[in-house]
Formats: structure tokens, sequence, C-alpha cells
């Protein structure tokens, strides 16, 4: 049955999410709690002296931050919504369970894990930044605008960091505790999706767009999902590191995406990261089947 549930956690968290949407977005207050959590659970694996960044790191934040700039650019004279979706698709870091894909791939988790935090550091600082130029609010400055979303963002994803580091530094003991617990990320994962895949719903309820903008951002999702993990794969293959220059850049914290294009983009982008969901994660599916296959094979 736990093997059951783990196989279909996708479709039964964004089930679940859908079917009790009313319920799960009052939870929507705990998304930032279950996605510091995560992140801790994930960095208490990792030592910072495992930690060895590479040019590849380089250019793949490059794409993450300026190409994020660049597609909404280009998109937002057609159709401002969509731009915001595709863009945030974009500017999203890594996902925390992108390091495990790597790993079954037979990629460098380290590497992976290096630009993880490396993604989730370009993102604490761009995000405030960017997201109050393109989503003004009349009430309120480009400045206040600022300082608010970087409160909220900056220590979701940096904090995660240094507590698992100082907590491996002054406290082994309830480091070493936190290890034994990194499955519970798995689960909260599922809690997280359901609670956004809640949001996302009731933004298509609410919003009075019409169905044709929202077929437009998950295509534009899906776009940008194919094309995040072939400059990743790309560049990778320049580095001799091809599957976690993939990963890397193409496999995003969704759960983060939705959350942010929900509470400071237009709510109707947060579309674009919840199709993203299903596109990586098909793309991951036909990855892991290719190298079964390759194995049985040989």
């Amino acid at each position: 049955m736990l093997k059951f549930l783990k196989n279909w956690t996708l479709p039964i968290a964004m089930l679940a999410g859908a079917i009790g949407y009313p319920f799960f977005i009052s939870l929507s207050f705990l998304t930032p709690i279950l996605i510091f959590t995560m992140l801790l659970l994930t960095f208490c694996k990792v030592s910072p002296q495992d930690l060895k960044p590479k040019l590849l790191h380089l250019w793949l934040l490059m794409i993450q931050i300026f190409g994020s700039v660049a597609v909404y650019l280009l998109l937002c004279r057609f159709n401002k919504i969509v731009a915001e979706g595709a863009m945030v698709c974009i500017i999203c870091p890594t996902a925390t369970a992108a390091a495990v894909i790597t790993s079954k791939l037979g990629g460098s988790a380290a590497s992976l894990t290096t630009y993880t935090l490396l993604g989730n550091i370009g993102a604490a600082i761009a995000v405030p930044i960017i997201f109050p130029l393109i989503e003004a609010h009349a009430d309120i400055s480009f400045w206040d605008s600022f300082f608010l979303i970087l409160s909220k963002v900056f220590p979701l994803l940096i904090c995660p960091f240094l507590t698992a580091w100082l907590l491996q530094k002054f406290v082994p003991r309830v480091h070493h505790a936190l290890l034994a617990y990194h499955e519970l990320a798995f689960y909260l994962w599922a809690v997280s999706l359901a609670i956004v895949t809640a949001q996302t719903l009731s933004s298509l309820i609410n919003d009075p767009a019409d169905g044709w903008t929202e077929i437009l951002i998950a295509l534009a999702a899906l776009v940008a999902c194919c094309v995040q993990f072939f400059l990743g794969k790309t560049l990778g293959s320049i580095y001799d590191d091809r599957i976690s220059g993939g990963q890397a850049l193409g496999q995003k914290n969704t759960i983060l995406a939705i959350w942010m294009a929900h509470t400071y983009l237009n709510p109707l982008s947060s579309v674009g990261p919840g199709s993203y969901v299903l596109w990586q994660n098909i793309i991951n599916s036909c990855q892991l089947w290719k190298k079964r296959k390759n194995e049985i094979k040989y």
C-alpha cells in the first residue's frame, strides 16, 4: 500500500487538492512553513565542504534569472498573464527532489545540490526586484513592495541552508535527528502539492479570464519546461555534467513557484507552474523509462 501511494503521490495529491479545495485553501498559510521544512531536511544531507560551484552553474543561473526577464518581455506584448506564468516557471529554483532523480539517472547529486543552493540564492535576490516592477500596486511603492517580498522570500530560501549548517556545526545531535527524518520531506511535499493545487483551482474558478488564456499559459509552461531541460543538458554536455545540468535547470520547485505566483503576481499565472508539475514529471518519467530500458538491454 505504501509503495502504491509513493508511486501515485502526484495524481493523488492533486486530486485531493482539487476535490477538497475549499478545505486546502484554508491551509494555504502553511505553504511557506512546508517549503522551509522541506529545504531544511534537504540541506541537512549536504555538508558545506561538498558544495563546489562550477562555471556550468553560473551559466544555468544566468538563464534562470535573465532568461525569465527575457521571456516576460517577449510575451508581455501579447498577453501579460501568460508572460507572468512563463516567467515564474523559469525564475523558480531547482526542486528539492531533483537530486533524487539525478542520482537515479546516473548524474552528480553533489553538483545538483550545489546549484539548488545557488538557484535559491539567485531567486531570493532577483524575485523581490523583478516582481514589484511587473505587478505594481498603486497603494504601495516599489521599495515597500521590494522589502515586503524580500522579507518573505529571502528567509524562506536561504535560512534553511544556514539553519542546517548551524545545526551541523553547533548542535550535531539535532542535525543527526533531522537526518533520520529526511523521508518526511516526501510527505510534506504531498501536502504542499494538495494546497497549491487548491490555490490554482481557486484562481481558475474565480478569475474572469477566458479558457483560451489558461490554455496559453499551460502551453507556455510546456515550452519553458522543454527548453530548460534542453539548454541544461546542452550546457551540461560541454562541462561533462549533462544529466545534472538538465535536471538543475528543468526540474523546478513548482510548489514554491505556485505560491510566489499566487501571492505576488496575477493569481491566474499560477496555472503556469501548476501545469509545469505535469510537464516535468512526464519528462522525468520518460528519462527513467529510457534508462531502465537501456539497463535491461545491456
